[in-house]
């Protein structure tokens, strides 16, 4: 509460005790029923110092109105004096009475005192915000391969007036942007979903798991689920839940597909298995006995399919789904150092709508001057409380133009031909459509004669100077974070972001989670191919709640047991991705994270050292 108040901790305290003695209360223990009324204390006081503080500041009660329909203006045309007619024998040009001052001025709300201005109009002034008085602005909070000799965000943001100067004459180094994969289209009409195309998507994801399992065990998996059998038997199906509550190890049922087990569930008894992680959605393997036909003893758990390379996607991609925002011949050059600074909204503060943070963040990358600014939305955030609570005063579609849009034209022309921006939607943006996988934004609203502007599917992924990287906006790490169930060996260890971020490699899914979690508007008919992860991408963004973090994710390259004793996974090869939750830009009132990545040369397979092992990610406040 201090913290969402913008109060120190012994300013705080003072008006606890103040709150305590109005009210007498009994005892000195806090209670949480006293909270609510604390805390409507402290916003009336706030209110009341903010309408002194803004002078000529008017807040609209009953006698307004009823002022509007008092005879206060005609009193006031009467006290004036009415002039003359003057007598035939006195008239002269001089006492000449122009017939409108015989009129009563017209109404208007100027006559009354008051403006038509309300209270979301006035902005507090930039030095009376709690985030102006932040503290450590551009402090970087840690470093991914801090070992690595890489041009450092400090150094370059620290530079003198001069080495400015030299920067700014140097052009940035055009960077090569394409955009792989399908979406859907802007414009796009959607709410055409229904339970059958969802079970449709359900069981096709069924199917392509079975159909890989069964290329690399060399053996049929279309055994029923529920099928009592006393030999051991391969089974595909979906993770479900027994009831409507958290799952749990005693409450997990495994659905098979329509083909091959009509969509039958059955208990599943882990017990054998020492290490697991499962949620709803979740597509696995199984290996066991089901001796009743009602409880299937699992063995062995299958979780992953193995992943294409990414040259096999652009092979397959059709060239008329491929959009190209880079018309130039590609030609070879040797490698070179690529800054992109990534971040996530919502890009302003809960007390206004200044977009303060964006201020701060678009002028860092005018200091460092990235070859790529990835932004990730929301950007109009349905969450903040004045947009939640209707009193702005301005359409959503025009505070992005005013506040968005214009400002990412702006910083496109002064940085010049060289620099790119990638925009990436969010299903909480409440100027756009309200669907997930989510269309991009319409080219038409931007001017963009220099195709500096790139803008994304959500979620989406771009090939940048030959390394691929996943953006997706919607907190599918949260969402699995609250359902998971896991269970780790006892004396082991077991890194919880890695575990979840690597499901969405393990499943080839942006969103593996279903059912969705509720503020999702999920939509499987919309693009079904959307949500797909047909590859590891080299990094993976996803904007989260959660704390901002760096992982190395690593899966293998074929389908293996998850076996503790036996982990074969740690001797075959890998696959391995970058994956990134660079935090978000404003927290509250104050400031976020965002994230700064370097990196040299192309992808691994153009000879070099593994991009994690090439790549520096640093996490940086705004």
């Amino acid at each position: 509460m201090c913290s969402s108040l913008g109060m120190e901790p012994e300013e705080f305290v003072s008006k606890w005790e103040l709150f305590y003695l109005n009210l007498q209360m009994d005892g000195v223990k806090v209670l949480k029923a006293d909270l609510d009324g604390f805390k409507q204390f402290l916003e009336k006081e706030r209110r009341e110092f903010f309408r002194k503080k803004q002078t000529g500041l008017h807040f609209y009660t009953k006698d307004d109105v009823d002022m509007l329909l008092d005879d206060k203006q005609e009193t006031e045309w009467e006290e004036k004096p009415l002039p003359q007619t003057p007598s035939k024998e006195k008239v002269t040009p001089e006492s000449y009475v122009d017939p409108t001052e015989l009129t009563p001025p017209p109404f208007t709300l100027k006559n009354r005192g008051f403006s038509l201005h309300t209270p979301a109009d006035v902005a507090l002034k930039p030095s009376d915000t709690p985030f102006a008085r932040r503290v450590n602005k551009f402090a970087v909070q840690f470093t991914f391969n801090d070992h690595l000799s890489l041009e450092s965000s400090g150094e370059a943001a620290s530079n003198t007036d001069s080495d400015d100067i030299l920067k700014r004459l140097k052009p940035v180094r055009r960077c090569e942007i394409d955009v792989l994969g399908t979406g859907p289209e802007s414009g796009t009409r959607y709410m055409f979903d229904q339970i059958e195309n969802r079970f449709g998507a359900v069981d096709k994801r069924l199917q392509n798991f079975a159909k890989v399992l069964e290329e690399r065990l060399h053996r049929k998996v279309d055994d029923h689920v529920a099928h009592a059998s006393q030999e051991k038997v391969v089974v595909v199906g979906r993770v479900c839940c027994e009831g409507e509550g958290h799952l749990n190890d005693n409450s997990v049922l495994l659905e098979g597909s329509v083909e091959h087990s009509n969509g039958q569930r059955v208990r599943l008894d882990l017990r054998n298995i020492p290490k697991f992680s499962f949620f709803p959605g979740q597509v696995i393997g199984v290996e066991g006995q089901n001796p009743s036909g009602f409880c299937l003893m699992a063995t062995r758990i299958f979780d992953s399919i193995p992943l294409p390379s990414v040259s096999l996607l652009e092979d397959e991609e059709p060239p008329a789904k491929r959009r190209t925002s880079n018309q130039e011949s590609k030609t070879p050059e040797s490698p070179q150092l690529t800054r992109i600074v990534a971040a996530a909204g919502p890009f302003t503060t809960n007390d206004n709508l200044a977009y303060e943070p964006l201020v701060e963040l678009f002028a860092y990358a005018k200091k460092v001057r990235p070859n790529l600014l990835i932004l990730m939305g929301p950007y109009v955030d349905s969450e903040h409380p004045q947009i939640k609570q209707g009193t702005v005063n301005k359409s959503f579609s025009h505070i992005f133009q005013e506040e968005i849009r214009m400002r990412v034209e702006e910083y496109c022309e002064e940085m010049g031909d060289g620099c790119r921006v990638v925009l990436v939607p969010s299903h909480r943006d409440a100027h756009h459509d309200l669907i997930f996988p989510q269309p991009p934004f319409d080219a038409h609203d931007f001017e963009d004669p220099n195709h500096q502007i790139t803008l994304l599917t959500n979620p989406g992924i771009l090939k940048i100077n030959e390394v691929t990287a996943g953006f997706c906006t919607t907190d599918i790490l949260r969402h699995l974070s609250s359902e998971e169930v896991s269970r780790v060996p006892q004396g082991a260890s077991s890194d919880r972001m890695t575990r979840l971020a690597s499901h969405l490699l393990a499943q080839r899914s942006f969103y593996p989670l279903f059912p969705p979690a509720q503020s999702v508007p999920l939509d499987l008919t919309l693009a079904p191919g959307s949500l797909d992860l047909p590859s590891s991408p080299d990094i993976l963004l996803l904007s989260s709640n959660l704390a901002p973090f760096v992982k190395v994710l690593s899966l293998p390259r074929d389908i293996q047991p998850v076996d503790d004793e036996n982990d074969i996974r740690e001797k075959a090869g890998k696959v391995r991705c970058v994956c990134i939750n660079p935090g978000y830009a404003a927290r509250g009132m104050s400031g976020g994270t965002f994230t700064e990545i370097c990196f040299s040369g192309g992808d691994s397979s153009s000879g070099l050292e593994p991009l994690h092992k090439r790549l520096q990610v640093r996490v940086i406040r705004v």
